[in-house]
C-alpha cells in the first residue's frame, strides 16, 4: 500500500534554490522533494539521537597495523567486554601489513557511544570513526532491550 503524500509549497530565494538544485543533482535525487524529504529526515534523525537512551545503530571504522605489538589481543579483548552490543563486523586486509575493521554496534545511544570510545581507545588503533543513526526514523527498532550494568 503506497504511502499518502501531503503537498505543500515552499519559498525559497533564487541563490537558495540554485543551491538546493545543484545538491539535488549532486546527490543523484529523482527530485526536489526526495531531497527536501531526506534533509528533514536527517534533521529529525540528529534531534532524536540528543537523547541519550534513544535507541541508535552505529559504526565503528578502525585503521590499524595488525603487526603492532598485541593490538589484535586488546582490540579483541574490547569486542568481547561489548560484545553484545557488537552485531556485526568485517575485516579488510590492506597491503603494508594494515587492516581496516568495521563493526556495527545496536542499542542505546549513550552505550554504544560508550563501547565505540573503548574501542577506537585501543593501544594500536591509528585512525577511528564513529557514526550514529537512529532506526526509529525508518520505522525500525534495533531489538536491543535487555538490561546492562554500569
Amino acid at each position: 500500500m503506497a504511502k499518502r503524500v501531503v503537498r505543500l509549497g515552499i519559498s525559497l530565494e533564487p541563490e537558495l534554490l540554485g543551491s538546493l538544485d545543484r545538491w539535488v543533482r549532486a546527490r543523484n535525487s529523482p527530485s526536489r522533494s526526495e531531497a527536501v524529504r531526506f534533509l528533514v529526515r536527517k534533521e529529525l534523525a540528529e534531534k532524536g539521537l540528543e537523547d541519550p537512551e534513544s535507541d541508535a545503530v552505529g559504526t565503528v571504522t578502525l585503521l590499524y597495523r595488525h603487526d603492532a605489538p598485541m593490538v589484535l589481543r586488546r582490540l579483541t579483548a574490547v569486542q568481547h567486554r561489548w560484545g553484545s552490543h557488537i552485531q556485526s563486523s568485517t575485516h579488510l586486509h590492506l597491503r603494508g601489513e594494515a587492516c581496516v575493521e568495521v563493526l556495527l554496534l545496536v542499542g542505546k545511544r549513550r552505550e554504544i557511544e560508550r563501547a565505540a570510545e573503548d574501542i577506537r581507545g585501543v593501544k594500536g588503533i591509528l585512525q577511528g570513526r564513529f557514526t550514529t543513526m537512529t532506526p526509529g526514523i525508518a520505522g525500525a527498532a534495533t531489538g536491543h532491550l535487555h538490561p546492562h550494568r554500569g
